[in-house]
This record gives C-alpha cells, sequence and structure tokens, in this order.
C-alpha cells in the first residue's frame, strides 16, 4: 500500500509580542489541518512570539509565557494533526531558536537552530545560543529533518539530516524581503535539494516588523529541484501538500503555484504591507504628511492611500512665500486623485514670528540657510501638533538620496513616526511613481488610474525654501548622485573605484563627505521599510563621531 503524508504550510503574519494573538492564530490554522485531514499543521520561525524580537527575548517572563501558551495549545490540539512551530527554547540555562513538534498533547521534539546569523539585519548572536545539529523526529510514516532559516543556508545540517535518515526537509523561516530575495532563496533551496536527494518544504512568514518586510513567498521542491508548490508573495495562504512515498522515497505532489511580481510591483508591495502592518502594529489607524506638491510626498501620500484608504489619509499644504502657484495646484490634484483629505496651513505668519523674535540676535548677518530650515521646522511644529491633536501617526517623505546625503532638515522634514521612502534612491521614486500610475492591484486601497499628476513626476524637484530654488542647485543631477550612493553605501566601493567608472573625483568626495557628516541625522531619523541589503539602520551602522575619509 502507497504509504501518504498530508502536510498544511501556514504562511501567516504573527506579531512580535502578541503571544495570545499568534497562539490564536496557530490554533485557527490547525482547525484548517484537521478540517483537511492533514498529519500535520507547519508554521514558521519563532512564530509563537513573532519575529525578530530583538532584546524582548532576553526578558524571563517573556519566554515563560511564550513556552506556557505552547502548553496550552499542545493541549488544546491534541487531537488531530501535529504541529510544528517556532519558538524559544530555554535549556540549562541557556536560550535557543527552536521549534517544537507538539502531538498528542505533549512536545515530541524540539529542535535547536544551529547557525545563528549575524550579518545585515540579524544579530541572533547577541540572543541566542548555537546548537548541535539536531537529528530527525517521526510524523506517522514520515522522518522530518528541519533545518531553522539560517541552516538551510549551509550545506552542512541539511546533509548531517539526510544522512541519519530525514526523508524531507521542512525549513521554517523568518527571511525578510531585499530586492531579488526570492530568486536567491530559489537557487540555495534548489542547492539544498540537489546535495541530499530530498524534497525540500521552504516556509516562511509574512508581515511587517520594523523596517523589515517578510514576504512568504514559500514553496515546495522535489528532488532534481522541480517547483511542487509555489505560495505567494506577501499574502497569508494556508495550503495542503501532499508526499506519496515511491520506490525512489517521498515526492510532493503539485499543488498551488502562483507567480512571484517582478521586482517593481514587489518593492511596491513592500512598502504598503511596510506601512499597514507598523500602523496597525503600534495601534495606528490613520497617517497625515506634508503634502508639498513634490514628487516624494505625492508618492508617500499613494502609498498611505493603498495601505490604509484614502479615508484614513491626512494630507497637508503648508505654504510659505515662496512656494509656487504650480506646487499649490499640484498638491490639489494629487489629493483629489486619490481621494484623501488636504487641509491648508500657512506658515507665514510663524515665519514672521519667528524671525520678529530672533531679529535682535540676529542682526548684522545674512540670510541663509539657517532661515529655510526655520520654514522646514516650522511646518515640522504644525504636522505634529496636528498628530497630536488628532492621534494620527505623521510619515515623513525624504528618499534614501537625500537621506545619504542630509538634504533634509532635523527636526523639520525629518519629523515623523515612518518613513515609506527611505530606502529608495530619488531616481527609483520617479520611475514607482510611473509604474504606480499604470497599475493597480487587488491588494492597494486607494483608486485606479493615474493619482500622481504628470507634472509633479518631470517637473525640476525643488524644496522651495528660497526663490527659484532647485535641488540640483546643491546636489550633482540625481542620475549622477544616486549611481555615487549606490557604489559607497550599496557597494561599499572606494573612491577610486567610483571615479574609475567614469565619475568626476571632486564630485564623489563631496559626495562621500556629506554621507559621512549626515550620520547624526540618521541616527535621528524615523524608522522605514528595507528593500535592499544595505538599508540605513540596522543594515548599515556607522558611528557618528568619526574622521575617516578614503585617500583614494
Amino acid at each position: 500500500m502507497t504509504s501518504r503524508f498530508r502536510l498544511t504550510l501556514a504562511q501567516l503574519n504573527p506579531t512580535v509580542g502578541a503571544i495570545d494573538d499568534n497562539a490564536r492564530l496557530a490554533r485557527d490554522a490547525w482547525d484548517h489541518a484537521r478540517a483537511a485531514g492533514a498529519d500535520m499543521l507547519a508554521l514558521t520561525e519563532m512564530f509563537i512570539t513573532g519575529y525578530q524580537t530583538q532584546d524582548l527575548i532576553l526578558k524571563p517572563v517573556f519566554v515563560e509565557r511564550a513556552e506556557a501558551a505552547l502548553m496550552q495549545l499542545a493541549r488544546d490540539c491534541a487531537e488531530g494533526p501535529a504541529i510544528g512551530i517556532g519558538a524559544p527554547a530555554l535549556i540549562d540555562g541557556k536560550l535557543y531558536n527552536a521549534y517544537w513538534v507538539l502531538q498528542a498533547g505533549k512536545v515530541v521534539a524540539k529542535v535547536l537552530k544551529h547557525h545563528l546569523p549575524n550579518t545585515d539585519v540579524f544579530d541572533e548572536k547577541r540572543v541566542f545560543t548555537p546548537a548541535d545539529v539536531s537529528g530527525p523526529y517521526r510524523i506517522g510514516p514520515i522522518r522530518i529533518g528541519t533545518p531553522i532559516c539560517e541552516d538551510a543556508w549551509h550545506p552542512d545540517v541539511a546533509e548531517t539530516l539526510q544522512e541519519t535518515g530525514a526523508e524531507i526537509l521542512l525549513v521554517p523561516n523568518g527571511s525578510p524581503y531585499h530586492r531579488g530575495k526570492p530568486n536567491l532563496r530559489l537557487n540555495l533551496m534548489v542547492a539544498r535539494v540537489v546535495e541530499t536527494g530530498l524534497p525540500l518544504v521552504y516556509l516562511n512568514m509574512v508581515g511587517g516588523q520594523d523596517d523589515q518586510v517578510f514576504d512568504g513567498s514559500s514553496m515546495v521542491l522535489n528532488p532534481g529541484g522541480e517547483l511542487a508548490v509555489q505560495m505567494p508573495q506577501f499574502d497569508d495562504c494556508i495550503t495542503h501538500v501532499d508526499f506519496v512515498q515511491h520506490d525512489q522515497g517521498w515526492r510532493a505532489e503539485p499543488g498551488m503555484v502562483v507567480e512571484i511580481p517582478r521586482v517593481w510591483e514587489a518593492d511596491y508591495r513592500a512598502c504598503v504591507m511596510a506601512l499597514q502592518d507598523y500602523m496597525a502594529k503600534t495601534g495606528f489607524t490613520k497617517a497625515l504628511l506634508g503634502l508639498s506638491g513634490g514628487v516624494d510626498s505625492a508618492l508617500v501620500a499613494t502609498i498611505a492611500a493603498d495601505a490604509l484608504g484614502p479615508e484614513n489619509v491626512r494630507c497637508v499644504m503648508l505654504p510659505s512665500a515662496y512656494t509656487s502657484a504650480h506646487s499649490l495646484e499640484d498638491a490639489g490634484e494629487c489629493a483629489r486623485l486619490l481621494g484623501v483629505r488636504l487641509d491648508t496651513v500657512p506658515i507665514g505668519g510663524a515665519q514672521g514670528a519667528v524671525g520678529e523674535a530672533l531679529a535682535e540676535l540676529f542682526a548684522g548677518t545674512q540670510p541663509g540657510i539657517t532661515e529655510e530650515n526655520i520654514q522646514s521646522r516650522l511646518r515640522g511644529v504644525m504636522l505634529m501638533a496636528i498628530s497630536n491633536k488628532f492621534g494620527e501617526m505623521l510619515l515623513t517623505t525624504g528618499n534614501k538620496s537625500e537621506v545619504a546625503v542630509g538634504y533634509c532638515t532635523i527636526y523639520g522634514d525629518m519629523n515623523g513616526g515612518y518613513n515609506p521612502l527611505k530606502d529608495m534612491y530619488k531616481t527609483r521614486v520617479f520611475e514607482t511613481c510611473r509604474w504606480r500610475n499604470a497599475n493597480h492591484r487587488p491588494w492597494m486601497k486607494g483608486p485606479e488610474g493615474v493619482v500622481i499628476p504628470d507634472r509633479i513626476i518631470t517637473k525640476p524637484p525643488s524644496a522651495e525654501l528660497r526663490p527659484n530654488q532647485t535641488d540640483q542647485d546643491s546636489l550633482p543631477p540625481y542620475e549622477v548622485l544616486d549611481a555615487i550612493l549606490e557604489g559607497l553605501v550599496d557597494k561599499e566601493l572606494s573612491v577610486a573605484d567610483i571615479v574609475a567608472q567614469g565619475f568626476d573625483r571632486a564630485t564623489v568626495k563631496r559626495v562621500e563627505h556629506l554621507l559621512y557628516i549626515s550620520e547624526y541625522k540618521r541616527f535621528q531619523s524615523a524608522p522605514g521599510v528595507r528593500l535592499t541589503p544595505k538599508s540605513f539602520w540596522l543594515d548599515r551602522r556607522y558611528p557618528i563621531a568619526m574622521r575617516f575619509r578614503d585617500p583614494s
């Protein structure tokens, strides 16, 4: 008689610290698995606590509460499928990243993570102890080996499991998105399959957590690297996979196969999901932002409308004497197209009052950047007052190019609780606006069609803090600036490397200088969604007080 094994895969969105809510999600998924006649339900890495917990996991009462929730889940789900679920494990005073297997009301296996990632946004060696490789465990007719996330990025754990009798590999993950990540994962998992000759289940969580977005994209591979199941990117999903035993071993039968979106859509979806979950998981339902008539604020307004619904977004135009008529028109048209509220709060009176208050002290000096920054800071004061009064989270709108070189005002336009553009260079901002105008998806809560007027995208960018100002008065053209920044930041190239690509050395050195002296601003900036492996926050940790400059 042919042996069969049904595995239910739950690609879900747990919340860090919401242990009871996460347990309810697990219980609901188990109900689906039991109704489908599954032998086992698989959930993702650190599911019961949410991921990443950072130093929260070092609080003993938190770990105790997580284990108590697991024991209750085991008791509640004693009659039906086994459960595999990620959670911390405290053993002999040492804390481990573990995968608990519950069956018949008991813990029947506890797999401990061997390789602890300590690069990019990960710092697991700070909080967890690395463990020896755990062996496979049996559920019904099948022996399962479980490399936990990073364990599957290296060949040794999977090979050891295969050598010790594993018949399939189940890899629970908390793997955050960055551009190109789905293909990177696929290539690595194909390598594990080829090396071991075993089917592999790659199960990843979804959802936003601070700067990180977990994008799902779970999959099942058969020996030879054949794709049997491809779950969606970014969406919650529960599906059932049937494994059948053949002469050559276990094989997954074909199931759900969903196309993974292209990069422009994936980046935009990450921005929307990150904001959506950051708001929901911090208790906010409404957002506001300064809508200037420029491209950055227009894109942030669009992301907010798609994430929260237009009815939950307030935009505020804060004109000064230097605000052009076309900026007023463009902001109004963008708000109309999006269907968001637009309020107007002129700053001229406040600007005059501040100027009068400082007149005696500033006597004999020439107006300059100080007076320009006062305008930005007054706008920040107004927006924060509205945020405080109405309980709406203020979104900041600076792109990665501006954040990199400090072309932003601390305590002014940098004010805010979240920045959806923090890891998006200016040149990508323009293209993302064009993409959104041409595309609409069911997960977008904003309207279809053109929502960002073409003039906003095509006009020369300007902060409008003095007459006839444009960004290019102070910065190289964005095509040049972004290429240099990608070299310095994303690729960690030397000045000589970038000059060898054809860029002017004086320009490269100036950009390097601006990048380094702006570190203190970034240190105080709002969190924002991570789109690349070199985002400004956990990926790139530079000292503020330092004097190094590349001599090449």
